[in-house]
């Protein structure tokens, strides 16, 4: 096996030079402490066996769903893969139906059906969330081109990881979105690990936004530590699709603090790099910015760290005492009686 290079972080575009007001800077940051608290909590209640199955958390990639949250409209799409807990909060989904959701209970987002991998609210068009590496790429394809169809403006981000970048399905949807200006955002957020294989172990192509310069689509590195950066990235990227000038594509930068999941001990990289990167932990640097730059208190940051630790208290409290599904319950929304007469009551 080639000896573990230590990575060390890259800032991608830099570190963002504009200037945000206060209201901005706090939004990110309490977009970023919920999903850092509910992935910790979904963690303990992991441990404790009241979340059973596969469960990968967000933790270290907060500052992705926070640039999310700020630069979408409501009417527009995400879809994403199944470490997608923070970008679901970020949509604006509830936090209790979410760790309801994760508990297999009837009250989930998606009924208990779901679990950790798959979210959804067409409320908030959020299509997922989705278990299968590089599924969600033509998915998210095809819900741009219905857009483009019905000839509105909105953007649809179509977000997947550094190992679905090796995925077939990407090249076929990028030379299809490229040849009909689809009106796709793709992310790839590049936290430098598939599981547990390095992307240099991968790839020829470290740099994954070069990818896309093999079908001319408008492609640039954004870092995915920074949540003003990846705003800014983002907000280019929506004006270019929504002008009509088809797919833009985004490598971001990031880094997860655990492992690929719940059972990764994650041993396959060095303690030098987490600790390099846990240096610029988002939330911590956000934080320590708004004090800096006078955009805000310590008494006000911690009124939103207070309110979100209730918050989080309650989105477990609701799913320790919600029902699980009812049996009967096992074929709705899955299936339809008349469709499959072989389908017993």
């Amino acid at each position: 096996m080639p000896k573990t290079t230590i990575k060390k972080p890259s800032s991608a575009n830099g570190v963002s030079k504009n200037t945000y007001t206060k209201e901005m800077y706090l939004a990110w940051f309490e977009v970023m402490y919920r999903v850092r608290r509910f992935e910790e909590q979904a963690l303990y209640a992991y441990s404790q066996q009241k979340i059973r199955g596969f469960c990968h958390v967000y933790i270290g990639q907060e500052a992705i769903a926070a640039g999310l949250a700020t630069a979408l409209r409501p009417e527009d799409n995400v879809v994403t893969a199944y470490r997608q807990h923070g970008v679901a909060l970020a949509r604006g989904l509830d936090s209790k139906r979410c760790m309801a959701e994760l508990f297999g209970k009837a009250t989930g987002i998606v009924k208990g059906k779901g679990g950790s991998m798959h979210f959804f609210s067409k409320e908030h068009n959020y299509f997922g969330g989705n278990g299968i590496v590089g599924a969600q790429i033509p998915i998210g394809t095809g819900i741009a081109f219905a857009e483009k169809y019905k000839g509105t403006d909105h953007g649809t981000i179509c977000m997947f990881g550094d190992g679905a970048a090796r995925q077939g399905a990407l090249y076929e949807s990028f030379n299809m979105a490229m040849t009909w200006k689809i009106p796709v955002i793709y992310i790839v957020e590049n936290n430098h690990y598939a599981m547990g294989t390095s992307v240099e172990r991968t790839s020829n192509v470290h740099d994954l936004h070069k990818i896309g310069a093999a079908f001319d689509i408008p492609s640039e590195p954004i870092d995915g530590m920074d949540p003003a950066a990846v705003h800014e990235g983002l907000d280019r990227a929506l004006k270019h699709v929504r002008s009509g000038k088809g797919p833009y594509y985004l490598e971001i930068k990031t880094y997860r603090y655990r492992g690929h999941s719940v059972s990764d001990p994650a041993k396959y990289r060095a303690k030098e790099e987490l600790e390099a990167y846990k240096a610029i932990d988002p939330i911590s640097l956000t934080e320590q910015s708004i004090i800096d730059k006078k955009l805000g208190t310590q008494a006000e940051i911690d009124k939103i760290k207070e309110a979100i630790e209730v918050e989080i208290k309650e989105a477990m409290d609701f799913a320790d005492e919600s029902p699980l599904p009812m049996a009967s319950e096992l074929y709705t929304d899955n299936y339809m009686q008349k469709d499959y007469p072989f389908i017993m009551d």
